[in-house]
């Protein structure tokens, strides 16, 4: 029985130790501005790194939507335009900010109707598969 305990806790520990970019990551400010007709939302976030490593956020998902994305705005010879992207690094003890008009997280297809004042969770997906669950504010459409 000895050598499956000693395999069982090779094969766990490493997965252990990599599995801390979560960890690392604190959020703030994080709010939701809702736009009327079940329009896509926009996600916007703070998101602070403490560890020594760069980190990447990868994907979201909230229960409150059929997709969320990471999405990134810019302004290109005086055209808007928008664009899905795979991933935001989050600097070695800096911080990536989820902003209007620049990275966000692109709500789609609210699952129940969802009102200024509620609260909405979402899951956040870092770079070794560590997830941060953070509870976003729904704030109305004229927020800046």
């Amino acid at each position: 029985m000895k050598p499956y305990a000693l395999l069982l806790a090779t094969l766990v520990t490493p997965a252990l130790a990599h599995a801390a970019d979560a960890q690392h990551v604190h959020a703030s400010n994080a709010w939701i501005r809702l736009l009327p007709a079940n329009l896509p939302a926009g996600g916007f976030v703070v998101l602070a790194n403490d560890g020594d490593k760069p980190i990447e956020l990868r994907d979201a998902k909230s229960a409150s939507y059929a997709s969320v994305m990471l999405h990134k705005s810019s302004t290109e010879g005086g055209m808007g335009r928008m664009e899905m992207v795979d991933s935001l690094t989050i600097p070695a003890h800096g911080q990536a900010t989820l902003s209007p008009g620049a990275y966000h997280l692109m709500m789609m297809q609210a699952a129940k109707p969802i009102a200024v004042g509620d609260n909405v969770k979402v899951t956040l997906v870092f770079g070794d598969g560590s997830t941060s669950d953070v509870t976003f504010a729904v704030k109305p459409a004229n927020t800046l």
